[in-house]
């Protein structure tokens, strides 16, 4: 195994489809995805991946803002991990390279949401040192 943690060129978008198309609970259509995408990576958004060799394994976007309550800020965003090298301790140290590469570029906090029912995701981010702030409402318009 042959791990390494990157980030992607833009113009590879497209790669991160089918781990994000995996998290999806909406189950938005991947023409939908790659439309999205496609905006996204024009904006403030940088895409983390992990690749086991040349095999892309998991997947974080990295939204990046300046918040009035927090500073400069980066929003991990679309965090998965392919489902076969879960458990073998790559989410942290997928985490610990991201640490070290936003706060290379002047971040100085991270905030993140993540859904209500994934419990495994809940444990992983108190685990990291994740607090709760608050709740996140949406309202689809």
């Amino acid at each position: 195994m042959e791990i390494t943690f990157k980030i992607l060129n833009k113009s590879d978008i497209n790669l991160i489809l089918p781990l994000v198309e995996q998290l999806n609970d909406y189950k938005i259509s991947v023409a939908v995805l790659k439309a999205r995408f496609s905006e996204i990576v024009t904006q403030n958004y940088e895409c983390a991946v992990i690749y086991d060799g040349e095999i892309l394994i998991g997947v974080c976007g990295l939204w990046f803002c300046t918040r009035h309550y927090s500073g400069r800020s980066v929003e991990p965003d679309h965090v998965f991990i392919d489902t076969n090298y879960r458990g073998q301790g790559l989410g942290k140290r997928f985490f610990e390279w991201i640490y070290e590469y936003v706060s290379d570029k002047g971040f100085e906090t991270m905030e993140l949401n993540t859904y209500v029912s994934n419990y495994q995701s809940h444990k992983f981010y108190f685990n990291e040192g994740f607090k709760i702030l608050g709740y996140h409402f949406i309202k689809k318009l």
